[in-house]
C-alpha cells in the first residue's frame, strides 16, 4: 500500500481525473460521475472517489498543488495503484491574446519553470508532452460540446508568486497560451512511468504583461470547470 494513497490498486480505476483541490475531487464524485461513487483515500486530506461516468470506470484523486506535491500522487497512481490513463483537470492564468474567462485549455506540452522536471530526468533536457490522440479527441469533444477551446503550449511554474520582472510577458512573446504548476510533471512522469496523460484548463484569470491580473467570477468558474469536466470524463473513458 503507498505511503500517501492508503488504497489497494483495486480501488482506482485504470482512468484517473486529477484536480489539485480536495473540494474539485469531492465535486467531480457526486455532480460529474454518475451515481454512487465511492471514496476510496482521505490521507492528508486529499480525497480519491472511484466510480463510473456514464457506465464506464474512472477515478478522481486531488493531489494538491506544485511540482513536488504532484509528483508524489502521480507516481503512487502509477507505479502501485494501477493508472494508465492520468487527466489534469485544473485552472489556468491566461497569457494568450484572445484568451477569455472560462475558456478550456488543452495542453499539448509544458514548459517546465520547475526544478522538479530537471531532477526527474537527472538534468538532462526533455520536452514535456502529451499524449497527442487524447489531445486531438480532448479538442474534438470540447468544439463538440460547444466549448471554446484552445490548443497550444503552456507553462508549469513552480510558483504561484513569482516576483520576476517580464516574465509573463516572454512567456506569452514565445507562444505560451497560459500558465499553471503542475502540467510539466504530468507529462514527465507519463513515458518514465508508462501512463497516458493530458492536462486541460480553464482559464480563471488573465494575466497581464506586467504580472496583475483579473479574477474569473465564482459563477463563471464554475461553468467553465463543469464544461471541462465534461469533455475531461469523455476523454478519460474513452477506448483508443
Amino acid at each position: 500500500m503507498p505511503i500517501h494513497l492508503r488504497a489497494e490498486p483495486t480501488d482506482y480505476a485504470p482512468a484517473v481525473l486529477v484536480p489539485g483541490d480536495p473540494k474539485r475531487s469531492r465535486y467531480i464524485a457526486e455532480h460529474i460521475f454518475d451515481p454512487g461513487a465511492r471514496l476510496v483515500n482521505e490521507e492528508r486530506g486529499e480525497l480519491g472517489f472511484t466510480g463510473t461516468f456514464r457506465g464506464k470506470p474512472i477515478s478522481v484523486q486531488s493531489v494538491g498543488m506544485g511540482g513536488a506535491s504532484v509528483a508524489i500522487y502521480y507516481t503512487e497512481l502509477a507505479r502501485h495503484l494501477g493508472a494508465k490513463r492520468i487527466v489534469r483537470v485544473g485552472t489556468a492564468g491566461g497569457l494568450a491574446s484572445g484568451l477569455k474567462m472560462g475558456d478550456t485549455v488543452v495542453a499539448v506540452s509544458a514548459t517546465c519553470d520547475d526544478p522538479i522536471g530537471g531532477i526527474l530526468t537527472d538534468g538532462e533536457a526533455h520536452a514535456p508532452t502529451a499524449t497527442y490522440r487524447l489531445v486531438e479527441l480532448a479538442a474534438r469533444t470540447a468544439r463538440e460540446q460547444g466549448a471554446t477551446v484552445h490548443v497550444g503550449p503552456i507553462v508549469t511554474s513552480a510558483l504561484f508568486y513569482d516576483h520576476r520582472q517580464g516574465i509573463m510577458k516572454r512567456w506569452k512573446e514565445r507562444g505560451h497560451l497560459a500558465v499553471e504548476m503542475e502540467a510539466a510533471i504530468l507529462y514527465t512522469l507519463g513515458p518514465i512511468l508508462g501512463f497516458e496523460a493530458l492536462c486541460l484548463c480553464t482559464i480563471s484569470d488573465m494575466i497581464e504583461e506586467t504580472g496583475e491580473s483579473e479574477r474569473i467570477s465564482d459563477e463563471e468558474l464554475k461553468a467553465g470547470v463543469d464544461r471541462m469536466m465534461s469533455v475531461a470524463c469523455e476523454v478519460a473513458t474513452a477506448e483508443l
